[in-house]
């Protein structure tokens, strides 16, 4: 089974140009025939390119070394050497490649087919044609190719989507996106189910789509490393809303509210400010009493009750949703 991989360090090189040669025309009837070596072929480029097809940066975990092929020397007749091939990777939406030496961004692979060239391939050497002057008309230099460049760069990888989910463990987050939208996550009733972020797509109306993004749970002291979900806060900064899901069953929800808001605020400010829905969840389990104190807890928020056994407020929460996607466009 593939393990989901969302940062990977590699070291990349860009393919070596090849050599320009010394040749000569040696044709018949003429002797002293001029030069006609060909120039070498550049190197392979090293190539990032964004895959929807891909979700994690498992694969170049395996690997970790990535080399374009080397241009081909110049041939006789003034034959050019053929141009090394590209070293296409392949990424997920949303990766991000840095310096590891420096720690600078290169480059942000955000859309569906995006390329980026991070590395270009060395020139290829000049063949002795390009010597020939009227003192030397039978120049014995060519030019090596140039040198391929060399670089180690971090890959992280940060999901894309318009809303993310954030709860503590078991406050119905799979549940929920399950019902939302057509994606399976693994589902249980018990603590760090999800082990991995997960995506599913919103169909609202006349055709319009959201993305939902739903991460391990967060527990107290998440910032300090305790849990998981703090590992995976990373997919959820590029989000433009939160949902933050309370347990309606649970007795304490107004401490497990403060709890998220704490984490997210002691992993990011800005990200522990963002627009977000508070999310009463598993309705079906508690009364109507409990509902209205809920309600009531969080006036300056915009609440939205459901349960995701009986459908009860979901359609009233993907209205919700679309309205403040729509907001904050």
């Amino acid at each position: 089974m593939k393990t989901f991989t969302d940062e990977v360090t590699i070291r990349i090189k860009s393919g070596r140009g090849g050599d320009g040669v010394v040749s000569f025309r040696r044709e018949k009837y003429v002797p002293k025939g001029g030069p006609d070596g060909g120039d070498g072929g550049d190197g392979g480029d090293v190539v990032f390119v964004a895959d929807r097809k891909i979700k994690s940066l498992y694969n170049l975990k395996l690997k970790r070394t990535f080399a374009a092929e080397n241009g081909k020397p110049g041939q006789n007749k003034n034959k050019t050497g053929a141009r090394g091939s590209d070293c296409i990777i392949k990424v997920p939406p949303g990766t991000i490649i840095r310096d590891k030496e420096t720690g600078d961004l290169i480059a942000d692979l955000t859309e569906d087919g995006q390329r980026v060239v991070l590395l270009k391939g060395g020139r290829g050497g000049l063949g002795n044609t390009h010597f020939a002057t009227p003192v030397n008309r039978a120049p014995r230099i060519a030019k090596p190719g140039e040198p391929g460049k060399e670089k180690e760069v971090v890959l992280q990888l940060k999901l894309i989507a318009d809303a993310g989910l954030v709860g503590l463990p078991n406050a119905g987050k799979s549940t929920l996106l399950s019902v939302l939208t057509k994606a399976k996550p693994k589902i249980g009733s018990y603590p760090f189910t999800t082990l991995s972020p997960n995506l599913g797509v919103l169909d609202y109306k006349d055709g319009e789509q959201f993305v939902i993004a739903d991460i391990p749970g967060i527990i107290e002291g998440a910032h300090r490393g305790h849990g998981l979900g703090i590992k995976f806060l990373k997919h959820i900064e590029r989000t433009r809303i939160l949902l933050i899901l309370i347990d309606l069953s649970v007795e304490d929800y107004i401490k497990n509210f403060d709890t998220v808001i704490e984490e997210l605020r002691a992993y990011s400010h800005e990200l522990a400010s963002r627009d977000r829905i508070v999310v009463g969840t598993k309705a079906d389990l508690v009364e109507s009493k409990r509902i209205d104190d809920f309600s009531s807890s969080f006036k300056d928020e915009d609440v939205i009750i459901v349960s995701s056994a009986t459908g009860f407020g979901i359609e009233k929460l993907k209205d919700t949703i679309a309205r403040k996607l729509t907001e904050n466009r």
